[in-house]
């Protein structure tokens, strides 16, 4: 329609400024350019700030794009159809001489207008290329490439071939949409169609090849912007989950937490249970029983002197029974070691032993003495404590001897005496011990990481060997 024969006006002033080299972008379609999200624009929109950009993940930025993406193409084409119809309307006197092109142009953009508010409505439920996108994409085309032929700064209009041409045209017609808009581009950027020689034709496909060189370096760059931002997605959501993972382990963590101490709890409650039925054991069921003993030979004896005799060690035994007992209560340790280093306590133990038993009782040091951990001097004599009254109820020996080691890392306590054994096998574990007999000594032992061991043989005497680890007193 028309030739170049038509127009006055020297067709060098009519040749439009490329329409991407003023809007600072090269061609390229939305897919190619800018991936499968659109159009990046990386040259077309100002970089956001970093006051916009400040906490935004990169899930966030992604949908963020998404947005500006989709607002871009529903109002983008209403926008440069508007344009273009000014650009048209002011260069009308010099590029439409004939009233009938102008109303073709007329014509033109009102359809383009129409054609816009069709695919506002028919383009919602559209969800990717197809029958309808493929309608809309070569109706604009032919509206776009019509208005170039009519006026080149249509061209500002033709552009949007460029955009969103993946969202629109199935795959295997991608090529030929693009191709058909650089065909737009290339006639209106190269003086406006048709060419009016052969320097134009040539300078026409000139253009054109550049155009179709762009397409093609933008869309490898393209694929992998795309393939980076699939990876880049990827990791996100891995990272989600890994972080929903981390809470999840978190929150069994803390109900684990909470179980533990729960445990903890009455697990302290069980030990000091433990610990008072040890104290008690050792001290004011052995000083009652030291008590009725000396109370039944004063019930068997017309002696005055001898029953009073008695009756003072009966006394005084309730009396350091009384106090062993308020010492248990506030955890404290054995009196005997509250002025006296573990080698006095336990020669003091052994010599009151003797004397209330009537037992031939001699203690030994071996080694360097030194001062020990409060807890293990406690446990050494509280052993040593319930190994005597073990002989005194159960033996009937007639010597016993106690022997404290020091030794290198190690100290031990042994405790011996000749009287009846017994069958250390046939011997049946208390339940629930914690502190009574040979299963209270070994109990107190493995508290402090030590070891009591028992020998014994029918008629042969007993033996008991405690062995804790030197732990000194600044420990």
């Amino acid at each position: 329609m028309g030739t170049s024969s038509r127009r006055t006006p020297p067709r060098t002033p009519t040749r439009t400024p490329d329409t991407t080299t003023q809007a600072g972008r090269p061609p390229t379609t939305a897919s190619d350019a800018f991936g499968t999200d659109g159009p990046a624009a990386a040259t077309d929109r100002p970089a956001p700030s970093p006051t916009t950009t400040t906490g935004l993940d990169a899930a966030a930025a992604h949908a963020l794009v998404q947005r500006r993406w989709e607002g871009f193409l529903r109002w983008g084409p209403y926008v440069l159809l508007g344009f273009t119809a000014v650009l048209v309307a002011v260069t009308s006197g010099m590029l439409l001489e004939s009233t009938a092109e102008r109303w073709a142009a007329a014509g033109l953009i009102a359809g383009g207008f129409a054609l816009q508010v069709w695919w506002s409505v028919a383009g919602r439920g559209v969800c990717g290329p197809g029958l309808v996108g493929s309608v809309y994409y070569w109706a604009r085309w032919g509206i776009g490439f019509a208005l170039s032929w009519l006026n080149p700064f249509a061209a500002f209009y033709a552009v949007l071939g460029y955009f969103g041409a993946e969202r629109l045209l199935p795959r295997r017609m991608l090529p030929a949409g693009l191709f058909a808009s650089a065909v737009t581009m290339a006639g209106s950027q190269s003086g406006g169609f048709p060419p009016k020689d052969l320097g134009g034709l040539g300078l026409f496909c000139a253009v054109l090849a550049v155009h179709i060189a762009l397409i093609y370096v933008f869309g490898r760059l393209a694929e992998h912007e795309e393939q980076r931002a699939t990876v880049h997605m990827a990791t996100i959501a891995e990272l989600e989950q890994t972080n929903a993972r981390l809470q999840q382990a978190l929150d069994e963590n803390a109900a684990l937490h909470a179980q533990l101490l729960v445990q903890a709890r009455e697990a302290g409650v069980a030990d000091e249970r433990r610990r008072l039925a040890a104290e008690i054991h050792d001290t004011i069921a052995q000083g009652l029983t030291g008590i009725i003993a000396q109370l039944q030979v004063v019930s068997g004896t017309d002696d005055p002197a001898v029953a009073g005799q008695h009756l003072d060690r009966a006394a005084a035994l309730a009396r350091h029974s009384l106090g062993e007992a308020r010492r248990s209560v506030q955890n404290l340790g054995p009196a005997a070691l509250e002025h006296h280093a573990l080698p006095e306590a336990l020669r003091q133990t052994v010599t009151e032993w003797a004397e209330r038993t009537g037992v031939r009782a001699q203690f030994t040091v071996t080694g360097t003495a030194e001062p020990l951990h409060d807890e293990i001097e406690a446990t050494l004599l509280r052993i040593a404590q319930e190994a005597l009254s073990n002989t005194d109820r159960h033996a009937g020996a007639g010597r016993v001897g106690v022997t404290l080691s020091y030794m290198a890392g190690e100290v031990a306590l042994d405790v011996r005496d000749d009287g009846r054994g017994f069958d250390p096998v046939s011997v049946r574990p208390r339940s629930g011990s914690g502190g009574f007999g040979l299963d209270g000594m070994r109990a107190r032992a493995e508290r402090v990481a030590g070891a009591v061991t028992v020998e014994s043989e029918r008629g042969r005497g007993t033996a008991v060997s405690a062995r804790v680890p030197l732990l000194r007193h600044d420990q």
